[in-house]
């Protein structure tokens, strides 16, 4: 089978011929039907030798949709023809955290080698994959895999750090989203569908801001030095009551900052390596400051099941696997308008 890896350390991932993987007990063996692309994976390519830690070649693809088919010994919950969405962030199943469905926060994920697909072993980036447990699965219905796949990051992440702020952003408040691509375009609907919120996008592009215009937003700002000030303005002084860093590079960490209300959260999604001071002084009174990471196993149903009811979609580009390569440069380079999946089998 076809599968895009990563090689090579420093090197663009390539496509390759693979033996086709065999489900061992309790596996399921999935027809990948779509595959989304990550700043992730251009982050984790980014790495040099002595900081990579993951085995190569390492098939990518950390967003995975496809059709049941195969089932080893001890595989239950689906069936061969069921069309699912891959749950990514796997864990123990064990620990407190995972017997509440938060696998993305295991507690024994490290110690036991429990990575993510396509993130620490094979991805959903090739013709078939492997699944280690039908719990990671999760019906996709009616919803369309290009549509779909997506959602289980740049939907799920995004709901997750959306999710936490619901309480605060009541009538009246402003929440800001800075970084409008894969997940900041979606964090901007879900915003519009889950609170009655001022939703103010800030992003380097004016492409960007008019995707965010066209999905809900009801103010865009090009980010600049007079970025703080705009959004002080725009909330009467007060600030915001919920700011969601989809970039995490140290100037949008600190736009998020400075812009935080009184009582407000300040959520960190992004992984450029931004950090904000916490202290007396530092930041409002009592903000709250986040670093969330993807989301859990019944957000990702909840995130499908708002695609069902039409309240959040993934602006899509569809790219074949022979062009793999294309999509992450065209990634890299910003030209990818809301999220690039791959199509492994057509």
């Amino acid at each position: 089978m076809k599968a895009l890896q990563y090689r090579e350390i420093g090197a663009e991932p390539v496509v390759v011929d693979v033996p086709t993987p065999e489900p061992g007990p309790g596996q399921v063996l999935l027809r990948v039907d779509a595959a989304g692309v990550c700043h992730s994976d251009i982050a984790v390519m980014g790495w040099p030798a002595e900081q990579y830690r993951y085995p190569l070649p390492m098939t990518l693809g950390h967003e995975g949709v496809g059709t049941v088919v195969g089932l080893a010994d001890g595989a239950q919950g689906v069936a061969e023809g069921d069309r699912v969405a891959v749950y990514g962030p796997w864990g123990c199943g064990v620990c407190r955290m995972c017997a509440q469905g938060k696998e993305n926060y295991c507690l024994r994920a490290a110690e036991l080698g429990i990575t993510p697909p396509g993130l620490g072993h094979d991805g959903a980036m090739a013709e078939y994959m492997l699944v280690d447990d039908a719990r990671h699965l999760v019906p996709l219905g009616d919803l369309d895999p290009v549509q779909a796949v997506p959602l289980t990051d740049a939907g799920l992440t995004p709901y997750h750090a959306v999710k936490a702020s619901l309480p605060k952003l009541v009538a009246g408040s402003t929440a800001l989203v800075i970084g409008t691509g894969g997940l900041g375009h979606v964090a901007v609907q879900l915003l519009r569908a889950l609170t009655p919120a001022r939703v103010v996008a800030v992003d380097v592009s004016e492409d960007k801001l008019a995707l965010a215009r066209r999905v809900g937003a009801h103010e865009t700002l090009l980010s600049g030095p007079e970025t703080a000030a705009q959004v002080r303005e725009i909330t009467g002084g007060e600030g915001t009551r919920a700011a969601f860093d989809f970039v995490g590079a140290q100037p949008t960490v600190e736009l998020a900052g400075a812009v935080a209300g009184v009582e407000s959260d300040v959520t960190i999604v992004g992984i450029a390596g931004g950090t904000l001071p916490v202290g007396f002084g530092s930041t409002a009174f009592e903000v709250a400051v986040r670093a969330p990471y993807w989301g859990t196993r019944d957000e990702l149903i909840e995130v499908l099941d708002l695609a069902r009811a039409g309240l959040v979609g993934v602006h899509v580009e569809r790219f074949g696997i022979d062009d793999g390569p294309q999509a992450y440069r065209a990634l890299h380079h910003g030209e990818v308008d809301g999220r690039a999946v791959i199509l492994p089998n057509g």
